[in-house]
């Protein structure tokens, strides 16, 4: 005989999901979405580095233009930023978030 206040299993244990969305900071999809904008921004950043810092400004705006300009040809030239900027945002990402964990112990 099952108790009233008894949840039906959904097949998901409530620790796991405590567990990652510990690891993770926050819910994991939006953790990851954050990641990958994190990541583009970083990526031009990058990109503009050998530039004169006021003209990031420039680069931005240069930037949403060209992506405004070429349509789904921006998808593939946005790519190339998300990977260059993920190069650097995830492992950092990684290592802040394994040393929190281990001072959480």
């Amino acid at each position: 005989m099952s108790m009233p206040s008894e949840r039906p299993s959904t097949g998901r244990s409530p620790a796991n999901d405590d567990l990652v969305t510990r690891f993770f900071g926050g819910p994991p999809l939006s953790v990851i979405f954050r990641l990958v904008l994190l990541s583009i921004l970083i990526g031009v950043i990058l990109e503009v580095l050998g530039l004169d810092p006021w003209n990031i400004i420039q680069s931005l705006r240069t930037l949403f233009q060209r992506v405004w300009d070429m349509g789904f040809d921006a998808v593939k030239w946005l790519w190339r930023y998300l990977l260059l900027g993920a190069a650097v945002v995830v492992p950092v990402w990684l290592i802040v978030r394994l040393t929190r964990a281990a001072k959480g112990r």
